[in-house]
């Protein structure tokens, strides 16, 4: 249905309008921020992947609300 959608004149008139619209010193400044953006988003996607296979699943002993409370100190009153 969409056989040859997307041909190299269609992308002519998109940037033609992206120039247009934005003018010529927006266009740099833009594709830089997005370069950057993309760099942190790759970044951050290699850091949780290799967070998520070089530390395995811990879990706590005893979690916090099953401790007695006979462990925690109680509050003395002061000597007169």
């Amino acid at each position: 249905m969409l056989r040859n959608g997307l041909e190299p004149w269609h992308l002519i008139i998109v940037l033609v309008v992206c120039l247009l619209v934005f003018g010529s010193k927006k266009l740099p400044d833009m594709a830089r921020s997005l370069g950057k953006s993309a760099r942190i988003l790759k970044s951050e996607a290699r850091a949780m992947r290799t967070e998520d296979g070089a530390r395995p699943e811990t879990r706590p002993e005893t979690p916090a609300a099953q401790t007695p409370a006979a462990q925690t100190p109680a509050a003395q009153p002061p000597a007169v």
